[in-house]
């Protein structure tokens, strides 16, 4: 899937699925770090992706909260 693709969806979601799908980054990062300490190299730009997708979604996060937070003090 593409990066436009993947932000679009995000951007598309409800809060509760964001954060369900920072809970599996999460997990997924963590087999990532193990499989890098094992010496499997293949798996440092799926690593680095990864972190950069984390990064998108908590700003997305960010932006939905800040948008309701808005919407309940108008």
């Amino acid at each position: 899937m593409k990066l436009a693709e993947r932000i679009t969806k995000m951007r598309d979601s409800s809060p509760d699925d964001l954060r369900n799908q920072e809970t599996e980054m999460k997990e997924q990062m963590f087999r990532l770090r193990f499989q890098w300490s094992m010496g499997q190299t293949e798996t440092l730009k799926r690593m680095r992706e990864l972190r950069k997708d984390q990064a998108r979604l908590q700003t997305i996060l960010r932006e939905k909260a800040r948008s309701a937070h808005s919407k309940e003090t108008r």
